[in-house]
């Protein structure tokens, strides 16, 4: 028996005892027991998917039920987790990627991506000093990346606005585009022109947060690792979506497997929007590769080392070498959770 309960709505509600809707039931059969539950066609267009790692309305054509759960078990058995053996199961091509909303709301179709600037070389820092660092040394992409504390007091608040205000007016001064990481009400009260959330982050702050978020008109990056973060992602209509990691890293403690290469390129064809590459990126030769991928940009967080003038010319070297030799897109993506 498949570990995903894959079912119609009407099956559904048979085995729950429950005539509600399809979120309802999935919920009750999960209580009941299921690992993980996908209701084929529970609306016009839509599957509905609860899983241990995602949960939420699953663009896709119409399929039987048991074509579908036969393509649930074969990516199953390739070793990917329930929610993205549904997410590939709903697939119609190789590269057509199904949306995954964030809740119960159907999930919005991405805005075409506009034509804008490549993000190119893409800075992480984690102070306005190192910033200002390597806008001196020409890169035009930062990310300020200033983690919260267990126990924040007023001297870290007061010192993260300084922070923020100094790395928003020198990146104005350089013309580079600035991301700040997290703080999105507070770089929008300062004046920010983006920001950078991760999947957990805007989960948590539920559709109305989120809806006063793309309010603000600020540019968002979000991260991504897997395809159902993927699929989410592109609901927001971001100014690009992270890839990562593509190399193994030491700078966060994550459970993902490395998306190499392979996975870097897939995700390039499928999202529709720009991609950034991030992850273990340290040396010219791994952004050549990476900008190999199609990557819009290439995030480097330590490989610039403690004199970026010096360094920088490396690398955007190989950024231009790799886009010069593009690499195809796999068919289908590997996994990226131990399963």
């Amino acid at each position: 028996m498949s570990e995903v309960l894959v079912c119609t709505l009407q099956e559904a509600r048979a085995r729950a005892g429950l005539a509600g809707e399809a979120p309802q039931v999935a919920s009750q059969l999960r209580a009941d027991g299921a690992g993980a539950v996908c209701i084929v066609a529970a609306r016009e267009g839509m599957h509905w998917l609860d899983t241990p790692h995602a949960r939420g309305w699953l663009h896709g054509k119409a399929k039987p039920r048991d074509s579908f759960a036969a393509a649930v078990d074969a990516a199953l058995a390739q070793g990917f987790v329930a929610a993205d053996a549904a997410v590939i199961a709903a697939m119609e091509q190789p590269h057509q990627l199904p949306l995954l909303s964030w809740g119960e709301e159907p999930p919005a179709p991405p805005t075409p991506a506009q034509s804008r600037r490549s993000l190119d070389l893409y800075a992480i820092v984690d102070s306005a000093a190192r910033l200002r660092q390597v806008l001196d040394a020409g890169i035009g992409t930062v990310q300020l990346r200033i983690k919260t504390p267990a126990q924040p007091d007023a001297d870290w608040h007061a010192k993260l606005r300084a922070e923020l205000r100094q790395a928003i007016a020198d990146s104005a001064a350089a013309g580079a585009e600035l991301f700040v990481n997290d703080h999105w009400q507070l770089a929008h009260e300062l004046g920010a022109r983006g920001v950078h959330l991760g999947q957990e982050d805007l989960a948590a702050l539920g559709a109305s947060g989120r809806a006063a978020l793309r309010a603000t008109g600020m540019d968002l990056g979000v991260s991504s690792h897997s395809l159902w973060e993927l699929g989410r992602a592109r609901t927001l209509s971001p100014r690009y979506i992270a890839c990562g990691p593509v190399w193994a890293t030491l700078t966060k403690d994550m459970p993902w497997l490395p998306q190499g290469l392979d996975n870097l390129a897939w995700w390039c064809r499928a999202a529709q929007l720009p991609v950034t590459a991030i992850g273990g990126i340290l040396s010219p030769e791994q952004a050549r590769q990476a900008a190999s991928t199609g990557a819009d940009g290439v995030c480097i967080v330590r490989g610039l080392g403690e004199d970026p003038g010096k360094t920088l010319p490396g690398f955007e070297a190989a950024l231009a070498a790799g886009r010069a030799q593009r690499r195809e897109a796999p068919a289908w993506p590997h996994p990226t959770l131990p399963h």
